[in-house]
Order: structure tokens, then sequence, then C-alpha cells
């Protein structure tokens, strides 16, 4: 709900269990309020704000009673005022001034949620479900407007904001910094951590959390996606705050680019967040009555830890992010053939693999990179879509067919970004590639990335694809992306618009990604970027799983899912087991851990299956047994993390079903030691009032207690005294699975 007192000058933002409050102190001065746990009501905010009458801070016209908004917690501001800190947006001026002061012009508040133009955003499918609060400013000197547009979900702790520009002069205007939102909490900056998600190729998504500095901690990308070396998500925690416990806000650009996102501490304490596209690879030229529509942000509250705000991104991201048949059909199991073959294979490899995988109950057979042009490496045939009838000579059809025969689906990779210069499509169109005149391109994977700031390249990338997916039966694509974007530049636009080029990049592909989606609803779409380099929000719009990872590793993936999951939901992740030793770390876990670890996310294989023993075929069709019967609980319920590997030697996961009968741990241990501790773990979000029953037992379990199926529990007992699990065994996995007895 929201709501608006003319009397007070606040709005304010009601979710389920959270209030978000905002007003204007003077016609310019758009003062933050509050934002955490619900509150009724909100009185003599304005008395306030005369504490902050601070020394050498300017102080603007109509501000005399409540002193400079640069001590004051903004909500909104502009370079070149009197609030020097981080700004929400700058701009800049034919006369070649950057200031600008935007007053209150008008508002609306309605039922329902708006579509951001040409970008990924959440939706509602009922009116009901949300109210949206559409703030215009103008500044009266420029003849800009802008509009703040904020989303209050009514059953879920959820607010969204985005930011829309308009150019009302007869002047071209420069945006050179929009945030898509701020948010200042007051007096804080020692009260918080700040929590995010580093890491780098096959080590994605690793939780960091450290104090808040004075001056400014920043994350970003400048890499032309959201990469593998930041997410555009960040969390501030609480200092005494839990995964079960403690105020924790969320933070999240829904978008695939160059992001930027951080928190300034100023020196009265003031924490400002900020989130939004990334100002040192943009600069947009805003033509007269042109607007601009920046990305959305989904803020999320809870008081209940960090798992708690994570339980709310995976409801809103699973149920009104993903969309499509997919978003809540069950997923196909599948075996991809990429580690277990690389580029050496023939259809009769191939089916051989399918062959097997359809013995032990998969869904579908995935053929990896390598099936088209001369793709015989990695050197050649990038853009050349068009199948190498030497590897299979029956064409994609003729394969598709065979397989579907089996009782399988098929599927097939893409990179459809990508060229390279020992290609067909390179040859007839160099330009197409982006670079820099003069300049010599850098190779990564010996490929270069296609210019989808131009319109031609993106209409070949959709006619390639539609003609290859209507002439076989192809139900799932893997689109990968395998290369950051350099040397950008364009021979197409002005020296004036080079600045535009990162950002119509990912406009054009979500333009290249939203009609192919839309022209195929049957075929299941997978992301992937060199594994997680570009799992983010934006791309979850149009494909409702990613690619977690390269590393298939099941410890490493222990490590990986938990961090990915502090924002993203296990039904967005795809994982798999791979062959030992693993290839990216060497290691070797056994089989069960591998389908502890896979199970939890989109489960596949990954190898070559026709090379597994009859025993691990035969172990491997129950693993996908118990997948089958238990996915809907990993993917549609409720998550705690109840041990985090970056902080101990072990993991675990609690999982509870939509209807709260089944409650699924999985643990992992990493090293074990000798006479070490015994891990205790108390499960969470239980009846206490209610008995669970034990249904399922494998062998080689780590519990302490060796109890047979058919053990009842107390709901009290299981989170108060909890399970004790023993450090006993290097890379040993544990599923156990309770069913409430009504």
């Amino acid at each position: 709900m929201i709501t608006y007192s003319a009397e007070k000058q606040i709005f304010k933002l009601d979710t389920k269990n959270s209030t978000y409050a905002f007003g204007f102190a003077s016609d310019f001065a758009l003062v933050h309020i509050y934002y955490g746990k619900k509150i009724r009501n909100i009185n003599y905010w304005k008395e306030l704000l005369n504490i902050h009458k601070r020394g050498f801070s300017a102080i603007e016209s109509g501000m005399e009673e409540f002193g400079s908004t640069d001590a004051i917690p903004m909500e909104f501001s502009t370079f070149g005022n009197a609030d020097l800190r981080l700004s929400s947006l700058d701009l800049k001026f034919k006369d070649g001034t950057n200031i600008s002061r935007f007053s209150y012009r008008s508002h609306k508040i309605y039922a329902g949620k708006p579509t951001l133009k040409g970008l990924p955003s959440t939706y509602i499918e009922d009116s009901a479900e949300a109210d949206t609060l559409e703030l215009e400013l103008f500044d009266e000197v420029k003849k800009v407007s802008v509009t703040l547009i904020y989303t209050a979900y009514n059953d879920i702790d959820v607010i969204t904001r985005s930011m829309r520009v308009k150019n009302e002069s007869s002047d071209e205007v420069y945006i050179t910094r929009i945030m898509s939102a701020t948010v200042d909490f007051e007096a804080a900056g020692t009260e918080y951590d700040f929590v995010h998600l580093e890491g780098a190729w096959a080590r994605e998504r690793a939780i960091e959390r450290t104090s808040l500095i004075i001056g400014n901690q920043e994350i970003y990308s400048r890499r032309g996606s959201s990469s593998h070396h930041h997410n555009p998500f960040f969390a501030l925690a609480q200092k005494n705050s839990t995964e079960l416990a403690g105020d924790v806000y969320g933070f999240n650009l829904v978008y695939s680019g160059c992001f930027t996102a951080g928190v300034e501490r100023d020196a009265y304490n003031t924490a400002r967040c900020y989130l939004g596209i990334n100002p040192s690879t943009f600069n947009w030229c805003l033509e007269s009555d042109a607007e601009f529509q920046s990305p959305e942000v989904v803020m999320v509250f809870s008081s209940e830890g960090l798992s708690g705000m994570s339980r709310e991104y995976h409801k809103l991201y699973r149920t009104r992010l993903c969309r499509g048949k997919f978003r809540d059909f069950k997923r196909y199991t599948l075996i991809n053939n990429w580690e277990g073959t690389y580029f050496d294979f023939n259809e009769e490899k191939i089916l051989d693999i399918a062959k097997k995988g359809a013995e032990i109950g998969l869904d579908l057979m995935v053929l990896d990179d390598g099936w088209f042009g001369k793709r015989n490496h990695d050197k050649a045939s990038l853009g050349d879509w068009v199948v190498n009838p030497e590897k299979l000579p029956n064409g994609l059809n003729g394969l598709a067919n065979k397989i579907n025969e089996m009782g399988m689906k098929f599927g097939l990779w893409f990179e459809p970004e990508m060229v390279n210069p020992d290609s067909d499509l390179f040859r007839a169109h160099p330009d197409w590639a982006i670079h820099t005149k003069g300049y010599s391109s850098s190779f990564c994977r010996n490929q270069l990335v296609l210019d989808l700031s131009r319109d031609e390249v993106c209409d070949y990338i959709i006619d390639c694809l539609t003609d290859v997916l209507s002439n076989a039966n192809i139900e799932y694509v893997k689109w990968d992306f395998n290369r950051n974007l350099s040397e950008y530049s364009s021979e197409v636009y002005p020296e004036d618009r080079q600045g535009e080029l990162y950002h119509r990049y990912v406009l054009g592909l979500y333009r290249v990604m939203e009609t192919l989606t839309n022209r195929f609803p049957n075929v299941l779409w997978e992301g992937c970027s060199g594994g997680g380099g570009r799992f983010d929000a934006g791309i979850l719009y149009y494909m409702p799983q990613i690619w977690t990872s390269d590393c298939t590793d099941a410890v490493e993936r222990f490590e990986i899912q938990y961090g990915t999951s502090l924002c993203y939901p296990f039904s967005s992740m795809g994982s798999h087991i791979s062959t030992v030793p693993n290839h990216q770390t060497f290691r070797s876990a056994s089989l069960k851990t591998r389908a502890d670890s896979a199970s939890m996310g989109q489960f596949g294989f990954e190898l070559d299956m026709s090379k597994m023993t009859e025993e691990e075929l035969e172990t491997s069709k129950s693993y996908v047994e118990r997948y089958k019967k238990y996915c809907e609980v990993f993917h549609k319920g409720s998550l705690y993390r109840l041990a985090s590997p970056f902080e101990s030697n072990f993991a675990a996961f609690e999982f509870i079903s939509e209807d709260e009968n089944t409650v699924i741990l999985v643990c992992g241990n990493i090293l074990c030691k000798t006479s070490s501790p015994i891990y205790n773990m108390k499960l969470s979000g239980l009846d206490p009032n209610a008995d669970y029953e034990k249904v399922e037992v494998e062998k080689g379990e780590l519990l302490v207690d060796k109890a047979e199926i058919g053990r009842i529990f107390g709901g009290d007992e299981l989170m108060r005294r909890g399970i004790n699990v023993c450090n006993c065994r290097d890379f040993e996995s544990l599923m156990l699975v309770f069913k409430k007895i009504n």
C-alpha cells in the first residue's frame, strides 16, 4: 500500500512487514525518513531535521529552518547543490554547466505496476498485488523532468525503484550518472556491515562481509556484463545479524551490463546506499523531448536475517521475474556432452551418451559447442550457425529425431553474441565485431564480440537462431557468452554518442532475447557466461535458469551455490554431476556427494555417460528418481542456510516445501580433522507442535545418531536440540528428508 499525507508531506510505502517513507522539507528537498520494520504512523519528522545544522555546510534558500542537505538523509540528490555526496543523478548541459535542481511537480498513486520500456523488470499478474507511486520533479531552469517510480508489493517485503528522465528543453542534455536508487541510513555507519558477492571465473559469488568504512565502499563492473567478479547485489546487514536473525536490507539491480553499487559513509555517520549503471562507461545524449529509463532496483527488508532476505528475493524472482511456460513447470533433467567430449564427437558418440541417459531416466540430451561450421576447436566458426555435416551427417533434425525416439528431448548450445575472425560471418562483415579503429583488438578464447548496439547485428542473430530452431525439434537452448567487452567504440555512432554503446549493447541483447523467447515459448532457455559471469536478474527475466559456474566440482559448488542463494533461488541454478577427478579442481568426490550438491539446483550430468560402469549408472538412476521426487521442495520451498562454508569447514541447507509438509536437510563436509568438534544442526521454520518422521536415510551418512527410517522427531526437538553431524570424512555429504505428521 502507498499513501500520501498532504498535511505531513509524507509518502508512506507499506509492504507486508516493512515501511519505507520520505517527504519534502522544501519544494526541492526530498528527504528520506525511514526504512525498516513496519510502523503505523510517522509524526514530527521535520522537527528532527533541525539537528543537522552542521558547520561548513552550505544551506540552500528555503532550508534555513532545517539545515544543509549535505547532512540530511536525502531521497534524491543532484550534483552542484549543497549535498556534495555521491548523487542520484548528474546532468551536463549545452552551456557547459552540470548543476540541476528539481522541485515537486506532481505525483500519482495507482494500483498495479508498470513495465519498463526495453528493460526487464519484476511484474504483477493482478493489479491488487502492488501499488505504484510516480513522483514527478522538474528543473524549471533547465527544463528537464525526473519521474521517480516506486512499487510496493502488498504480500511480500519488496519495494522496487527506477527513474525516468525527460528532456523538455530544445537543447541536448547529457546524462552522466543515473542511480536507479539511493537510500540514506541516518546515523547507521557503525551499526551495519556491507555484504556482497565477489569472485572470478569458476569461483563466482563468494560472500564477503566487511564493516562500513568512512568514505566510499564500491563494487562494480566495467566489463560489458554483470561479470564473474562482482554481482549487482549487496546487502546492508546489522552488526549482530546472522542468517536467521537481525535486520538486513537487500539491493539488487535488474540489469546485465556495467553497473556500480556501494555505500558512502559520510562524516556524520550517514550511510548512502546506491545502485545503477556504471558512470565510467556511460554518457547518454538525451535529445529534445526524449526520455531515458533507468533499470529497476529490487529492495528487500527482512528482520529475520540473511536467510529471511533471501526467501523474499526467491519468492519474487521465481514467480514475478521469471516468465513463461517453464516458470512453474518441472524443469528437465539432462546430460550435456561438453566435459565428456569437448569438440571431439560425432553423431554416433552423442547417441551413445544419450542412450545411457535415457536408461537412467533423464529427460534431455544437450549437444554443446562444436556442432556448427568448422568448429573442431575454439579458433573458428563462431557466427556461422550452420551444422557441420562431417560430424552430423543427418543434420540436427536427424539427430534430434533419433534422440526423441529414445524418449528424450534434444537441446543445443549457442554463443550468439560472438564471432571468430576465422568465420564466414567475419569475412563478410568485419565491421560487425566490436573494435576501435586504429587499435588492435584483444582476444579471449580466440573470439570477438558482435556489436549488439547495431540493429542489423541483432537481426542477424535473431534470423540465425530462428532458422536453426525452426528446422529441428530443439526444446532447450544453452546461451553462452564467453568474453567481456573491450576496445568498444563504433563507426556508426557520432563522437558525442560513444558513451552510449555499453548500455545500447544491453538494450540490443534484451531485444534479441525478448524476440526469441517469445517466438519459441516451448524452448527451455538457459543463460551462461563462462558459467556464472552473467548470473543476474536481468537474464532471469528471459531465461528461468542459468549455468551457475563452469566449476562443476561438488565441493566448490557448495560454496558457489551458497553465495548465489543470497539473492537468487535454487530454481535458477544449473547444477550437474561431473566426472572425477574434476576437470577444474582435480578433486575426487563420491557420486553421492556430487548428486547431493547437484540436486539442489537444476539437476543434470556433465560427462561421458557411455564410460560409466553399470553400478554407477544404476546408482545414478536412483539419484535421478530422488531428484524428480523432491525437486519442487528445492525449487519452490523456503530456504534456511544453517552453516556457511565461508565461515566453517561445513555447509548446510534446509528446504521446507510450500505446503510445509516436507523438510530436506543437505550438508556438505569439506575437510575432516581428527578429534574435531561435532556439528550440531538446529533446523528452522518448523512447527514446534508438530512431529516429523525421518523418511529418507542413505548409507555413508554423516549422522552421529544412526537412527533408521521411521524415527519420529518433534519440530521443537529438531529446532532446539538439533541433529549432530560428525566431521569424519573429506568431501562427504548428507541428505535427510522428514515428513510432517498431520
